[in-house]
């Protein structure tokens, strides 16, 4: 397998979850987060054939220089949540609804990446506790090349402080925790409908604290 760089989640303000706040979750500051828009953008065109954990697959185009790649999906059960799929880091990971699966693209990009950066790949992620029939990848605007898991891009939540936490769980009606088959997890579900945190101060957007867009 291809070594990759680790890739890193900024740290950002929390998203109010009430009835299955992951462990450590504080809800004491949720009136302060701000939605974010979600700019969705026309679905890629281009899909990647599935990777595979065992057969030999051609060697991909190197990613830009500056990407930071996702080495592994690991499936696994988690207190409270259940069944989840996560990076080497141990950050869990997202499905977006506005995304479709067949065939898989990609609506997420723009400040919607910032707030849920995509899993990028070169084409040659380790599979534990996921299928390898599972695992694909699509070619996303910028060219870069994301996982899928049956069919569904997935991201990570910078609203998720630290491995393990789901935060990101049922944001906007439409971010969902990604199970290993690629389906949603809907086990733990908050009582309200959480808002996104807001991009990054240093993306460079304006309106970082949100706009009023819809997911």
């Amino acid at each position: 397998m291809a070594q990759m760089k680790r890739t890193v989640i900024v740290a950002s303000a929390m998203v109010a979850l009430t009835a299955c706040a992951p462990a450590g979750y504080d809800g004491a500051n949720s009136s302060a987060v701000e939605p974010v828009a979600v700019a969705a953008a026309e679905p890629t065109a281009t899909v990647e054939p599935e990777a595979s954990a065992s057969a030999e697959a051609p060697v991909a185009d190197a990613p830009p220089a500056n990407v930071d790649l996702t080495e592994q999906l690991i499936g696994k059960s988690v207190a409270r949540m259940g069944k989840v799929v996560t990076d080497q880091d141990g950050w869990i990971l997202y499905r977006f609804d506005k995304d479709t699966a067949d065939p898989p693209s990609s609506n997420c990009v723009d400040k919607c990446a910032e707030v849920w950066p995509p899993a990028l790949t070169d084409g040659n992620p380790q599979l534990t506790g996921v299928s390898d029939d599972k695992v694909g990848s699509v070619t996303r605007q910028d060219g870069t090349r994301q996982l899928t898991v049956g069919g569904w891009p997935v991201y990570r939540y910078i609203g998720d402080k630290k491995p393990g936490q789901w935060k990101g769980q049922a944001v906007g009606g439409t971010w969902f925790v990604v199970q290993p088959d690629g389906k949603k997890n809907l086990s733990c579900l908050p009582t309200s409908t959480p808002k996104a945190v807001a991009p990054p101060a240093d993306s460079g957007s304006s309106d970082a604290g949100g706009s009023g867009y819809s997911y």
